[in-house]
């Protein structure tokens, strides 16, 4: 578990990197199957030389008989199009993600993992114990106690969130992104709403995990850095014998 997750940690970080570099290509975002700079995009992402920055003339329409619809044009300045090396990382790193991540998935199910560790239990989802729970985040009260292995509340759904929903979520969004692998499996655009679709969820669902992300560094180092990063390399330290665990 503790490899995955290393491992996922470095994944994670070579995406966002190689994700940037792509999105500064085209920093457009569309809905459906096709989009490009001649089309109202979406969102338009103010990073990169070509926010903005791209200028075409001699607009005509394709058929003569649909002024509404697909156009022609020439660009008239020049693109930062150097992403080659960015798709190759981003999709070597996928891969990175996606293995582990199934190794990290299938080990949590059958060792009990999810179930001991992750998945809120009934009795903890009573509204009083979760208003406390957020009150106690909102007021940066975080739990310091060296031999206390148990997740929050809101740390197992955030940890649920991620490892049942957006992390598969964003792995299929990529994969449908693939022409090999949504020639394929031409049903995934369909699920996704085309490709351009499924361009724009992979990249909300990737915004959502870089905050996740961010957020769990900040929980390490506010809960003990160095109890923390002892836990997730060579494990947490043992319990003296005979010890008593209290607490309200």
């Amino acid at each position: 578990m503790r490899i995955s997750h290393w491992i996922l940690a470095a994944s994670v970080l070579t995406l966002a990197v190689s994700g940037v570099v792509i999105l500064m290509a085209h920093p457009r975002l569309y809905w459906g199957e096709a989009g490009n700079d001649l089309m109202p995009a979406l969102v338009e992402l103010p990073i990169g030389p070509n926010y903005r920055h791209v200028e075409f003339e001699g607009r005509a329409p394709i058929r003569q008989d649909d002024a509404a619809g697909p156009i022609s044009a020439n660009r008239t300045t020049d693109i930062f199009n150097q992403n080659g090396w960015g798709r190759s990382l981003h999709f070597l790193a996928a891969w990175f993600l996606v293995v582990p991540g199934l190794v990290y998935l299938l080990t949590g199910m059958f060792r009990g993992h999810f179930r001991a560790h992750i998945w809120p239990q009934s009795l903890e989802l009573a509204p009083p114990l979760v208003w406390r729970e957020v009150l106690d985040h909102l007021r940066f009260r975080i739990r310091r106690t060296p031999d206390d292995p148990e997740y929050g509340l809101l740390q197992k759904f955030a940890y649920s969130f991620v490892v049942f929903v957006a992390a598969p979520l964003v792995v299929l969004t990529g994969l449908t992104m693939s022409p090999t692998v949504s020639a394929a499996f031409p049903f995934l655009l369909t699920l996704f709403g085309g490709f351009q679709s499924a361009r724009t969820i992979h990249f909300a669902t990737f915004v959502t995990l870089l905050l996740f992300t961010l957020v769990h560094l900040v929980m390490v180092i506010a809960s003990g850095f160095g109890r923390q990063m002892r836990a997730m390399t060579i494990g947490p330290s043992a319990r003296p014998s005979g010890s008593l665990r209290t607490g309200n």
